[in-house]
C-alpha cells in the first residue's frame, strides 16, 4: 500500500474522520453510498486510499450489480491504480459480484499499462474467479504467473490453486500440486477432497479424509464429506460422517436435513430439524423447501408462518421462492397476497426469482391479470420470467394469449429453451391447435433444442385429444424415448374419449406394466367395458386391481380460513365440525326436495362415456361448502387438490330473490372453476351443479373442473345452523 493512503489515522482531519464513521455504519443503501461519494469529492477526499478502498467494498456489498459497476468507475479515475491493496480490493469486488471476466481482464490490463505488481491475495482471488467461472486456460495462465513471481510455496496460494484445479475438474494437476505442497493445512486437505467429491470418486474422497492429520479434521472436513454422500443419495454413509462429527455446526444438520428431503424421508429430516440445538436462516429454507419438494405444501405453510412468529430470522428471497409453490397448490391467496406486499416492502421482486415464482403462484391460483402485472413490473426479465407467463397462460386455457407472449419474447431477443417450449406445447394442446402445435415441435431443432420425453408427452395428448390417434401412436413408435406411463395414459384417455376399445385393450397392457398402481387405467377400461356392457370383464378389471394394489386415489381439498388452510379428506368422521357440517348438509337436503327432484342425470366421470341415475349425496365439495355457513367461518377460497372431484350438489336458490346468485361476466373459467358472483341484498350462495354457459368467448363445462379448480365463497350475513338448531328453526327458507 503506498504510503499517501495508508498515513496514519491520528493525523486524519475531522472531515476524514467523519467519512470514514459514515463508511462504517451498518445499515447503508446505494442511494446513501453516493451521497458520502458525493461528500468526498467536495472535500477532496479521493486522495485518501483508506476511504476509496473502503467505498469501494462497500458499494460491492450493498448492490453487487450496480454498486461494483459503480465502483469500477470510481477505480478506473483513481491516479494511483498500481497500489496493490486498492486492486486487490477491486478485484475482490468483481468476485463477490460473480463478475469473473471483469477480474481476470483488470488484473490484464493493469499488468499491462500500470506496472503493477501482484501479491498472494491477488493469485488467490484470481485462481478462485478462473474456478468459478470454468475458465481453464486463463486458470493456468495464473498457474504460470504464480511460478514466475515465486508464490508457488506459499500455502494460501498453493491451496487456491489446487481448489481452482479441483472445479476445473483437473484433479490429476490438483493431486500433483498438492503433493508438492511442503506445508499443508486443514483447508488444503478439505479443497482436494472437494475436488473428488464434485468429480463423484466418493472412494478417494474418503481415503483422503482417513489420510488427514486428526487435528486437521475440522468440522467444515465432517460437512464436505457428509455432502458428498448426501448428494449420492448415500444417507446411511452420511449418517455416518454426521455422528462422528465431534463439532456439530448448523451446516451439519442443515446438510443432513436437506439430504433427508432430497431422498423423500421428510420424517426424519423433520425430527433432526426439532433436534438441531440451534437455527439459522438456512435450516428454516431447508426444511420448508423439504416440504414444498415433497408436496406437503401445508406443512410448509405452517413452519413459514412458524418463522414469521418467532420473528427471530427475516425471511429472504429463497425463502418467498420455496413458499410460493406451496401457496399455489394450496390456493391460499390471503398468505400470497401478503407474502406478495412483504416482497416488495423488502425490495426482494427485483430478483428473477422471486418474480418468477410469484408469475407462477398467481397463475396457477387462476389470477392470470396479477400475474401479468407482476411480470410487466420485472425489470430485468429472464427467460424463466418469460416461461412461467407462457406456462401460466397455457394452463389457465388462455392458448392465443400465451402464443403472443411467446412471439413477443422471441422479438425481444430471448432464446427459448425446453421449459419455454413445453409451455408453448401445452398452449397449443389447451387450445385445441393441432397445426400450429406441430408446427411449433418441427421448429425446436432450429432453436437449437432436441425435444425431450415430456415435449412428445404434450404433444401424443394433443393429437389423442384431437382424435389423432393413428399419428398420436406413430409418433409414440417413432420417438427416440421407451414411453413412460404418463404418454401412455395420454394415449389411453384419448382412446377412452373416442370409443376405441381395441385399440385401448392394447395400450393399458403396456401401461400396467409401467405403472401397476396407477388406478386412472384400469378404471378408463372399466368404463369403456362398462359402456359395452361387458359385465365379466368390468369384474375382471376390478380383480386386477386388487392384485396390482391400485387403489382409488383418497380424495382431498382445502379451505382457507383466516389464513389458514383446513383440509378435508373423503371418509373422515373426525372432523372437530363434523357435527354442525351434517346438519347444514340436512338442512340443504330438505331444501332441495322441496324444491327440485332428487335423481338427475349425472356423468360418471370426464372419462366416462356412460351415464348413470344417481341419488344426489354430499361429496367433500359440499362439506367444504357447508363449512362456511358455520359462524365461525368467514369469507374463504375453495382449494381442490389432490385429485379432480366429482360435483355432486345439485341446488338452485333462485326461487328467493334475495339468494339468487349471478356471473358477473357471464363467465366460468374451466381449468379454475372460479365462479364470481354479483352482491344482492341477502347472503350470496354457491351454486355446485353441472352446467355449461354459452360464454362470449366459449363453451365451458364445469363439470371439468380438477386439481387446481378455485371458487370463491362470500357471506355477508351470519348464518348460524347451531343456533337456529336450538331456536326449533331452519336456515333455509320454505
Amino acid at each position: 500500500m503506498s504510503e499517501v493512503g495508508w498515513h496514519s489515522s491520528w493525523l486524519w482531519s475531522p472531515v476524514e474522520k467523519k467519512c470514514l464513521s459514515l463508511l462504517q455504519m451498518r445499515t447503508h443503501s446505494r442511494g446513501t453510498l453516493l451521497q458520502i461519494h458525493a461528500f468526498m469529492l467536495r472535500h477532496a477526499l479521493e486522495a485518501n486510499l483508506n476511504l476509496i478502498t473502503k467505498l469501494i467494498t462497500t458499494l460491492s456489498s450493498v448492490d453487487p450489480y450496480c454498486g461494483t459497476r459503480h465502483a469500477r468507475r470510481l477505480f478506473d479515475k483513481m491516479p494511483q491504480r498500481s497500489d496493490v491493496f486498492l486492486c486487490n480490493t477491486m478485484m475482490k469486488s468483481h468476485l463477490f459480484s460473480r463478475q469473473f471476466s471483469e477480474a481476470v481482464g483488470l488484473y490484464v490490463c493493469l499488468r499491462r499499462n500500470e506496472g503493477f505488481v501482484p501479491d498472494n491475495y491477488t493469485f488467490s482471488t484470481l485462481a478462485k474467479c478462473c474456478g468459478l467461472n470454468c475458465a481453464i486456460w486463463e486458470g493456468m495462465e495464473v498457474h504460470a504467473h504464480v511460478v514466475r513471481y515465486g508464490f508457488k510455496s506459499n500455502l494460501y496460494v498453493a491451496t487456491a490453486l489446487v481448489d481452482m484445479y479441483g472445479k476445473l475438474g483437473q484433479m490429476g494437476i490438483a493431486r500433483k500440486l498438492f503433493d508438492e505442497m511442503t506445508d499443508r493445512s486443514s483447508v488444503s486437505w478439505t479443497a482436494l477432497i472437494t475436488g473428488y467429491i464434485r468429480g463423484r470418486d466418493m472412494g478417494t474422497a474418503s481415503e483422503l479424509f482417513y489420510m488427514m492429520p486428526e487435528n486437521d479434521r475440522d468440522a467444515a472436513a465432517f460437512n464436505v464429506m457428509i455432502d458428498g454422500y448426501v448428494k449420492l443419495g448415500e444417507m446411511g454413509s452420511a449418517k455416518k460422517f454426521f455422528d462422528a462429527t465431534p463439532e456439530k455446526n448448523v451446516v451439519s444438520w442443515t446438510t443432513m436435513i436437506d439430504g433427508y428431503c432430497s431422498n423423500g424421508d421428510v420424517d426424519e429430516a423433520r425430527l433432526l430439524y426439532d433436534t438441531m440445538p440451534y437455527r439459522n436462516l438456512y435450516s428454516w429454507n431447508a426444511m420448508i423447501g423439504g416440504y414444498c419438494q415433497n408436496k406437503q405444501a401445508n406443512e410448509a405453510l405452517v413452519l413459514f408462518q412458524e418463522l414469521l412468529a418467532g420473528k427471530m430470522f427475516e425471511p429472504d428471497d429463497v425463502t418467498v421462492v420455496s413458499v410460493f409453490p406451496a401457496i399455489a397448490d394450496l390456493g391460499a391467496m390471503d398468505l400470497g397476497n401478503w407474502v406478495y406486499e412483504f416482497v416488495k416492502r423488502k425490495k426482494l421482486d427485483r430478483s428473477a426469482n422471486v418474480s418468477t415464482a410469484l408469475v407462477d403462484m398467481y397463475a396457477k391460483c387462476g389470477e392470470i391479470e396479477k400475474a401479468r402485472r407482476v411480470f410487466n413490473d420485472v425489470q430485468g426479465r429472464e427467460t424463466c420470467t418469460w416461461n412461467a407467463l407462457i406456462n401460466g397462460l397455457a394452463l389457465n386455457g388462455c392458448a392465443k394469449e400465451a402464443l403472443e407472449v411467446f412471439m413477443e419474447m422471441r422479438r425481444k431477443g430471448f432464446k427459448p429453451d425446453e421449459i419455454t417450449m413445453l409451455g408453448v406445447l401445452s398452449a397449443c394442446n389447451h387450445g385445441g391447435l393441432v397445426e400450429e402445435g406441430k408446427r411449433w415441435f418441427s421448429k425446436m431443432e432450429e432453436f437449437g433444442l432436441t425435444p425431450k420425453i415430456e415435449h412428445y408427452g404434450c404433444l401424443v395428448d394433443l393429437l389423442g385429444r384431437a382424435g389423432c390417434l393413428e399419428e398420436a401412436e406413430r409418433l409414440i413408435q417413432g420417438m427416440p424415448y421407451e414411453a413412460n406411463g404418463i404418454i401412455l395414459s395420454s394415449l389411453l384417455f384419448a382412446c377412452g374419449y373416442a370409443k376405441d376399445l381395441t385399440r385401448a385393450e392394447k395400450v393399458v397392457k403396456k401401461a400396467i406394466t409401467l405403472e401397476p398402481g396407477n388406478d386412472g387405467n384400469y378404471i378408463m377400461l372399466r368404463n369403456l367395458y362398462a359402456a359395452e356392457r361387458r359385465w365379466r370383464d368390468v369384474e375382471q378389471i376390478k380383480r386386477l386391481m386388487l392384485t396390482k394394489g391400485a387403489k382409488k386415489e383418497v380424495g382431498c381439498s382445502a379451505i382457507e380460513v383466516n389464513s389458514q388452510v383446513l383440509e378435508f379428506v373423503a371418509g373422515d368422521n373426525l372432523h372437530p365440525h363434523l357435527e354442525a357440517l351434517h346438519l347444514v348438509l340436512d338442512q340443504l337436503r330438505m331444501h332441495m326436495k322441496r324444491k327440485m327432484e332428487t335423481r338427475v342425470k349425472v356423468p360418471m366421470s370426464v372419462d366416462s362415456t356412460a351415464q348413470t341415475e344417481v341419488e344426489a349425496k354430499p361429496g367433500i365439495r359440499l362439506y367444504i361448502s357447508a363449512y362456511t355457513w358455520i359462524p365461525s367461518s368467514p369469507a374463504c377460497w375453495i382449494a381442490s387438490t389432490n385429485k379432480p372431484l366429482q360435483m355432486s350438489v345439485l341446488s338452485s336458490f333462485s326461487i328467493y330473490p334475495s339468494w339468487q346468485p349471478y356471473f358477473q361476466d357471464e363467465r366460468v373459467h374451466e381449468l379454475h372453476g372460479r365462479g364470481k358472483f354479483q352482491q344482492t341484498n341477502g347472503s350470496q350462495y354457491v351454486q355446485e351443479k353441472f352446467f355449461s354457459i354459452e360464454s362470449k368467448e366459449k363453451n365451458v363445462n364445469v363439470s371439468k373442473l380438477h386439481d387446481s379448480s378455485l371458487m370463491y365463497l362470500e357471506s355477508q350475513h351470519s348464518l348460524a345452523p347451531t343456533a337456529a338448531k336450538r331456536a326449533g328453526e331452519t336456515v333455509f327458507p320454505s
